[in-house]
Parts: structure tokens; sequence; C-alpha cells
């Protein structure tokens, strides 16, 4: 291994990195598992994990060593050619997933965009000159041009008008808004939604996951493709590999990034049913997408998933985390949410300082999101002796706070 040594950043040295980011003010060096270590050796138990992308923790053995094996052996080639890593990881992930045709992108928001031209080829395909695309309030589903206008986020929307036209904004989990929208706008082709809202605070739609079934009903009645949005719920976040599966459903459109990598960028969107053949040669590309090392990655994250039972570990071990927070923090008047390893604590004021407090005072990684909800997405693959030791942390935290 080259032997490089990063001299210590300075107080006063200028950065040339674009300030799109506010860092806190810590970096860590190295990780192992649920932990995380900055230089000087202090653990830290990392209970968001990249924002939902470390599925199986930090530095897992076996895929450092996938990688790190073939680095040495070959990165890119380019889709001109065949890549039989990609052809295996296409076959594992449309096993775990239920779908027909899979495209390998580098992000989130490169799979949602591929999604939306996958909706507006549809649209077109039916004689709809100006297809339009029903989306959620409070979701978000990127920064790209095409998916911060399809997000309902203001904030991430701000200073970059004008938007991609064509969406049409409801309620998350409001039915009858859907039915509305499909009576005054005959041009409906799709519908994009999470199954569960992550950025927009852990929201799970108040009818649960049967939302989705009478979001499929819908669809069907009306021809639209139902398109969902699994970049931060996919690859055994929620207790199934995806969270539709908590259901009989099957969506004709399916994203996701995150986990599929457990680091490493790469993103994929996937299409059954009717949604098969609206891609052909010309219409969808990505130099990146799909390279030799990064689906060697996926098919060895989805082959370590299955062989640590990793889903259904989620499942148990976030049942747990869940049923001990609502007991420990009975008497808080908080709402504590979510699936297997997707956790929101709606706290009854705004609380983004607790991400600094956990920090410094507990040693613990978190995030707080839309204002007031502390937002968990541990490793899917957590044990209870971990669970406890994060719950000590968390208890102990939000005791002293409400």
């Amino acid at each position: 291994m080259t032997d490089i040594t990063l001299a210590p950043i300075q107080p006063d040295q200028p950065s040339h990195l674009m300030a799109t980011y506010g860092r806190q003010a810590i970096s860590f060096v190295r990780g192992r598992g649920a932990y995380l270590y900055t230089e000087d050796g202090t653990e830290y138990l990392d209970a968001l994990t990249g924002i939902a992308v470390c599925g199986l923790g930090h530095a897992h053995p076996v895929i450092a060593e996938a990688i790190a094996e073939q680095a040495a052996t070959l990165v890119h080639t380019s889709n001109l050619f065949e890549i039989p890593w990609q052809t295996a990881a296409a076959q594992k992930l449309a096993e775990v997933s239920g779908m027909e045709e899979i495209f390998f992108s580098n992000s989130g928001a490169e799979s949602n965009e591929g999604a939306i031209k996958i909706a507006r080829k549809f649209g077109t395909q039916q004689g709809v000159r100006l297809p339009k695309i029903i989306v959620a309030e409070q979701s978000f589903h990127g920064r790209t041009l095409a998916t911060l206008s399809a997000t309902g986020n203001k904030k991430v929307q701000d200073g970059f008008a004008p938007l991609v036209n064509d969406f049409i904004r409801v309620p998350f989990g409001d039915v009858e808004a859907i039915q509305e929208a499909a009576l005054q706008h005959p041009d409906i082709v799709a519908i994009l939604i999470e199954p569960i809202q992550g950025e927009g605070g852990i929201n799970t739609a108040p009818q649960g996951f049967s939302y989705l079934e009478e979001v499929r009903n819908i669809c069907n009645q009306h021809n639209w493709l139902m398109m969902l949005d699994e970049i931060q719920t996919g690859n055994g976040r929620t207790g199934k590999y995806f969270a539709y599966q908590h259901t009989n459903i099957v969506p004709d459109v399916l994203t996701t990034a995150k986990g599929l990598g457990n680091g490493f960028p790469v993103g994929a969107v996937m299409t059954q049913g009717k949604a098969v053949g609206l891609l052909g040669p010309g219409s969808h590309g990505s130099t990146y997408g799909g390279t030799v090392l990064g689906s060697r990655v996926v098919y060895t994250v989805i082959d370590t998933i299955q062989k640590e039972n990793a889903v259904e570990n989620a499942a148990v071990v976030g049942r747990y985390i869940v049923d001990q927070l609502r007991s420990k923090l009975a008497d808080k008047n908080v709402q504590v949410r979510g699936f297997g390893m997707m956790i929101g604590i709606q706290l009854p004021k705004d609380c983004a300082e607790l991400v600094a407090i956990a920090r410094d005072q507990h040693k613990l990684i978190i995030n707080v999101t839309a204002g007031s909800v502390v937002r968990l997405l541990p490793p899917i693959n957590m044990t209870q002796v971990q669970a406890d030791d994060l719950l000590e942390r968390l208890v102990t935290l939000i005791n002293s706070y409400i």
C-alpha cells in the first residue's frame, strides 16, 4: 500500500471545496461495523451509517476484499462491451426485487431521473403530449433539476427556478387527493412516491403500507405507472428487502441506491410489467453506470445481506429498538415511528442541536430531519448488544433534553 499521510488541516487554511455542505467539526479516519473512529482513536456509535448507506456497517471484510480484488483486476471497460459482473448483479437484484429489467446508475437522483424519463416515454407512447407525474408533499427525490422539481421541499428548490414542469403534488397518504387529481388532469401518466418519507421526517402514511395497495389500484384503474422511490427504504432497511414487500403489490418502476453499494456510489432503476422495454438503445445511458467494479460490489452486497440474514435481523432488532424507545420514553410526549432500521423519534419541539450534543457528550452519531425528528438509520446487521448501547446513549440524551 502506498504510504500517504495527510497533514492536519489548519484552522486558517483556505478550502477549495465548494461550500455546499454545513459540515460538522469532526472527521473520522476509520470505521468497523457500527462504530467510527477519529484520528486519536475516540470511538463513536454510528446510528446514521452515512444516511442509510452503509447498511452492513463500515469496512465489512467481505465487501472490502471484493473491492480490493476487483480494483486490482479490472475497474472499468464501458457499456460498449459485455460486463459479466453487471449481468450477475442484475440477476441478483431482480431476484430480491421482483423486477424484470435493471439499469445501473451512480446515485439515487440519477435513478429517479431514469424513472421520470420512463414515465414520460410511457406517456408519449400513450399519445399524451405533456405527460404529468403525481408526487407527494414533503417528499425528497434528489437534487438534480428534475428530481428537485419532484421533491416536496421548497428549501431544496429555492433559487433554481424555473423548475421542471408537470409534477402534480398531493398530500402523502391522501388517496382522495390522488383521485381528485385524476379527474382534473387527464394527462397524468404516473405516480412517484416513497413508501416511507425519509428526509420528510420518517413519515408513514396514516393507513400504513396499505396505502401502497390503494395507489396500485388507482394506477391500474387509470393505466398509470406506479413508481416507488426506495432509495432510502430499500436493501433491507425496513425489515423487507424492499419496503413495498410489506404488501402484496409490485410497482411498475422501482428505484434504489444508498445501501445497494454499502458506501460505493451506485444506484438502479428497475422495471416490470408495462414499464419493460420503454428505454431502448440510445434513449438512456451512463458512462459509469454498472462498471465492473460497481457491479461486483452490488453482487457482493446482496449476497452478503442474504448470507447474514441481515434483512430478518433488521426487522427483529429494529422492532426491539422501537419497543424499547416507546417504553423508556413513554412519559416524554414523543412519537416513535418507522420500520426495521429506519426509525424516527418525533420530539415536541425543534431539536437540531441534539446532533452536536449526541456527538460531543454521548459519542453518538444521529441526524435530525424535519426540524424535530431524531432520525436513526443504524446498520441492518446491528446486534442486540449494539442496540442496547444505542438505546442507553439515546435515551439518556433525550431524557436530558425534554
